[in-house]
C-alpha cells in the first residue's frame, strides 16, 4: 500500500521546517518569497492534501468554529420524536460557510441552566481550542457565556439576539415577523387572533409578543390579554395554550403560534375538539421547518432564516479571525411568510 504523505515529508522535500509549511499552506505572512515557492512545489510534487493537525502546526489558528446549542431542549427534542431540524438548518448553514474556508465546525452542547455553565463553557474551549463561538438562544443573551468569551478576547457571534453587547449579532425581526404573521389573519377578516408565546428565556419571545400587539393595535383593536396564550416552545405547552384559548367564552378564530411545535400541537388539539382548520380556525407557524409542510393542512410559516443566520455568524467569525476590518457588529436578515392551506377567512356567523 502506498503511504499517507504527510507534512514532515514536505517538510523534508523542501528542506525546512514543519512549522514553516503550515505558514505557507495557511498563506500566513513572514515567509520568504522563494521558501513559500519552494514549499509549494513539494507540496505539488507529492501530492500532499493538508490535514486540520497541519493546518493548526503555525499556531495563529485552530481552523475550528464551536457551534454551542442548549442541551436540555436538543435532547428532549430528539428523544421524544417531536424535535424539528432547527439544529440541522443551523448546521447545515454554518458548515457549509466553513468548508468555503478550510474550517470545520464542532457542534457542542451545554445546559444553561446549570450552575457549571462556565466551566462546561471553558472546558470545551480548552480541549478544541476554536477560532470562534457561534451561539443560539437561549445561550446567545446568557451574560455568564457571553462575559466569559470576551474576558479570553474569543470572538463571538450571536445568533437570535439583538441585545447590545460584545460579539456579532445576528438576527431576523422577530417581531415584525410577528407583526406580519398577525396582519396576514387580520387582512383575511379575522378580528379574534390568538398569540401563543414562547420562552421567557428568550428574548426573541418578547419581541414577536411586541409585534403581535402592534399589530392588533394599528388596526384600532382593543388589546385582550385572555387571547395570549403563554407556551415555552415544546409542543405540551403549545397543547395546554390552545386547550385554554378555545375553552374562552368567545374562542378566536385565528391563532399564531411563537413555533412550528407549538402550531402542531394546536393543530392537533383543534382536530380533537372537533374545530376545523382552516374553516373555523387558522393557525400561523414560525420557523417554517419541513414538518410543517406535511402537516394536514400545511401550515402557513414565518419562515426564518436558520441556515443563513449560521452561516453569517461563521462568515464573520472567519474573516474576524483573519484580521479583516470594519465588520459590521450585527446583522439583520430578511423573513417570509410561507402561506399555504391553514389559513383561510373566519366562518360566517350564523
Amino acid at each position: 500500500m502506498r503511504r499517507a504523505v504527510t507534512i514532515k515529508h514536505v517538510a523534508a522535500e523542501a528542506g525546512v521546517s514543519l512549522q514553516t509549511v503550515s505558514r505557507v499552506i495557511n498563506n500566513e505572512p513572514n515567509v520568504r518569497p522563494q521558501v513559500q515557492e519552494r514549499v509549494r512545489e513539494a507540496v505539488a510534487r507529492l501530492g500532499y492534501t493538508p490535514s486540520l493537525a497541519a493546518r493548526r502546526m503555525g499556531g495563529s489558528r485552530s481552523y475550528l468554529l464551536m457551534a454551542l446549542n442548549d442541551r436540555d431542549r436538543t435532547i428532549e427534542g430528539w428523544q421524544s420524536g417531536e424535535g424539528t431540524d432547527w439544529v440541522d438548518q443551523m448546521l447545515m448553514g454554518g458548515m457549509l460557510r466553513c468548508a468555503e474556508s478550510g474550517y470545520r465546525m464542532i457542534f457542542e452542547l451545554v445546559d444553561t441552566h446549570s450552575s457549571n455553565v462556565e466551566r462546561e463553557v471553558q472546558g470545551a474551549i480548552s480541549a478544541l481550542h476554536p477560532d470562534g463561538v457561534i451561539l443560539t438562544p437561549p445561550h446567545s443573551d446568557n451574560p455568564l457565556i457571553t462575559d466569559l468569551l470576551s474576558r479570553q478576547g474569543l470572538p463571538f457571534a450571536r445568533i437570535g439576539s439583538v441585545e447590545p453587547g460584545d460579539g456579532f449579532a445576528i438576527s431576523m425581526d422577530d417581531g415584525k415577523a410577528a407583526e406580519v404573521a398577525t396582519d396576514h389573519l387580520l387582512d383575511l377578516g379575522h378580528r379574534r387572533v390568538a398569540f401563543i408565546t414562547g420562552s421567557d428565556e428568550y428574548a426573541l419571545s418578547a419581541a414577536r409578543l411586541e409585534g403581535y400587539r402592534r399589530a392588533v393595535k394599528n388596526r384600532g383593536m382593543p388589546s385582550d390579554d385572555a387571547l395570549i396564550g403563554r407556551g415555552d416552545f415544546t409542543y405540551e405547552s403549545g397543547e395546554a395554550a390552545m386547550e385554554a384559548l378555545l375553552n374562552l367564552a368567545e374562542p378566536p378564530t385565528g391563532v399564531v403560534a411563537s413555533n412550528d411545535q407549538m402550531a402542531l400541537a394546536a393543530l392537533k388539539v383543534a382536530g380533537r375538539r372537533g374545530v376545523a382548520v382552516p374553516e373555523q380556525l387558522s393557525i400561523v407557524s414560525f420557523d417554517d421547518t419541513p414538518i410543517v409542510k406535511f402537516s394536514h393542512p400545511a401550515l402557513t410559516a414565518v419562515t426564518q432564516p436558520i441556515a443563513a443566520m449560521a452561516a453569517e455568524a461563521a462568515n464573520l467569525l472567519i474573516r474576524a479571525k483573519s484580521g479583516e476590518g470594519d465588520l459590521p457588529t450585527s446583522k439583520v436578515l430578511p423573513f417570509d411568510l410561507a402561506v399555504r392551506g391553514s389559513t383561510a377567512p373566519p366562518p360566517r356567523p350564523a
